[in-house]
């Protein structure tokens, strides 16, 4: 018989040997060549790609949480303030720094009735589209037609003009608000059959696969804006959704059902993803769960004028697995989005996907994005896994970098990634006009006691973990191919193990005290366990050996 010898405990940190976990990992020559910006803490970063620093922001503000770096070279970011209502992403500040690092600008959009969160977007002309949550107190959720008796934070868009250093001009806004259904009470407003309504969104519309995040009703997580449309993409999580509005519209039309190019006012252009929410198809035609980071393809791209999403797959009938998806809209002779009466929106089918197989090796319960390259590549930002890579039409990946910064700055080379979720990382080409005539000549890597540099290296390391005190215990196992874990906690959490590669191995809810799983089928080597309970999350590093 075989058994497994396990390690004495899950341990935060240390590693005994400085093997590689963090930064780069692999750089070939089908890569982008660029730079890649995130912004993981109070420090914004943007490093070659051999993950040598070429350049650095610092703010005295948490992300709150996107970030851009303009074509002038200037960089634009949403910081956290709290305010009357936080929930998951929220921001509250808007920021702009020059090249050299020089606050330029900064506004805060929170007060008593509204607040900025998870994303901002840069708009031609040096205006801003900012995605806040407004407040709706019980009676007016339920004058609206809700059947909850709750306060509501919906989505509004507003769109800022800068004004002097610490100042804006509302110029443009939408509020979904105005744009409401519902089939419960005749006596209330926004009373209407749902179905034939797709224009609308069902106030009352649950997830019947998870997802509802309460008083911040949709939970909007991206917005991104087409200048050739004059359109914004919006991605509502809780919905499963996109949505496309015009934004040619005068506030007063958005307000409406009327105006604007498309003629239909602030009424939803498009949506895809979900049509339950609609009601005109059941869950078998479910394709979002839970998305982020919505973007159309820009010109240039083999796919522009396509949508890409990061469907985080979480609560997916067929298995907890992610991918990056693109669709392709169907458009009629004037371009306007195709639907027939009584249907769904198109397409059947989605245009690209990644990664095809294996599904259960590529999965981020939370945040993460992706976006498309100028060579025809796309960029991924794994967030669960501090993981950005870059891969080809064809699937091949080309780049790999985990991410070494923490919440408290830098780990060292050998020690566990750290777990501190980047919202999004961003590939700018190096021909990029924000790098036109700057001082490009690279550092160090970011991560501390770096292993020497070799950008066409490839290695996954077999490391040996230090002693450390335990976080939750390992069974030292007797009972063949099984795994044992032990919890001293009565929360439920969520519990992934993944190979030290990437690949998931195991992904579910932890409810029991002990939690015995088989590991047959697992090979030899590394382990990183990420558990996260509904407040906070943990990662941690065990090595199985056969014996």
């Amino acid at each position: 018989m075989r058994y497994w010898m396990l390690g004495l405990a899950l341990w935060m940190g240390q590693w005994a040997t400085a093997q590689q976990t963090v930064g780069l990992f692999f750089n070939d020559s089908l890569a982008q060549d660029g730079y890649t910006l995130w912004t993981p803490n109070r420090t914004t970063y943007l490093v070659d790609n051999c993950g040598r620093l070429v350049r650095q922001w610092e703010s005295d503000y948490s992300p709150g949480l996107s970030v851009y770096l303009l074509e002038d070279g200037s960089l634009l970011r949403a910081g956290r303030e709290n305010g009357v209502f936080n929930s998951a992403g929220v921001g509250g500040r808007i920021e702009k720094f020059s090249w050299e690092g020089d606050l330029r600008w900064a506004y805060s959009y929170t007060g008593p009735n509204w607040h900025q969160h998870h994303d901002i977007e840069p708009l031609p002309g040096g205006n801003v589209l900012v995605a806040a949550w407004e407040r709706k107190i019980v009676e007016q959720a339920r004058q609206a037609g809700s059947d909850q008796d709750r306060e509501y934070w919906p989505l509004h868009i507003v769109e800022l003009q800068p004004v002097g250093t610490d100042s804006a001009e509302i110029v443009w806004e939408w509020h979904l608000w105005d744009h409401l259904i519902q089939d419960h009470d005749p006596t209330r407003d926004n009373y209407g059959p749902v179905r034939e309504h797709p224009e609308l969104v069902d106030l009352n519309f649950l997830p019947p696969q998870g997802g509802f995040s309460g008083a911040d009703w949709l939970h909007t997580n991206a917005i991104d804006y087409n200048p050739l449309r004059d359109e914004i993409l919006i991605s509502a999580r809780d919905l499963s959704e996109i949505l496309i509005i015009d934004h040619s519209t005068t506030s007063t039309e958005a307000a409406g059902h009327t105006g604007g190019r498309s003629g239909r006012g602030g009424d939803l252009l498009y949506r895809w993803g979900n049509p339950q929410s609609y009601r005109r198809q059941g869950p078998e035609a479910q394709r979002f769960f839970l998305q982020h980071d919505a973007r159309w393809i820009p010109p240039g791209h083999p796919r522009a004028g396509q949508i890409m999403v990061f469907n985080n797959g979480r609560n997916r009938p067929d298995g907890f697995y992610s991918s990056v998806d693109i669709i392709s809209p169907p458009l009629d002779a004037n371009g306007r989005y195709q639907l027939d009466p009584g249907k769904i929106y198109g397409p059947a089918e989605l245009a690209w996907t990644y990664p095809a197989d294996p599904q259960d090796g590529f999965y981020s319960g939370i945040m993460s994005g992706a976006h498309p390259l100028p060579n025809g590549n796309y960029f991924i930002c794994v967030s669960d896994l501090n993981l950005f890579i870059e891969v080809t039409e064809a699937g091949e990946e080309v780049w790999r970098y985990v991410n070494p910064i923490g919440s408290n700055g830098p780990v060292a080379q050998g020690q566990l990634p750290p777990f501190t979720n980047v919202f999004r990382a961003t590939r700018y080409p190096g021909f990029y006009p924000a790098f036109e005539a700057r001082d490009l000549t690279p550092g160090e890597a970011l991560e501390l006691d770096p292993l020497p540099l070799d950008c066409q290296r490839f290695s996954v390391a077999t490391q040996t973990p230090a002693a450390a005190p335990p976080v939750v215990r390992v069974q030292q196992n007797p009972f063949g191919e099984e795994l044992q874990l032990h919890k001293a906690t009565s929360v439920e959490l969520e519990l992934s193990i993944y190979q030290l590669d990437g690949r998931l191995r195991y992904r579910g809810q932890w409810e029991a005290t002990t939690l015995r799983l088989s590991t047959d089928h697992w090979p030899d080597g590394f382990y990183l366990i990420h558990v996260r309970n509904p407040k906070n999350g943990q990662v941690a590093g065990i090595k199985i050996v056969k014996a």
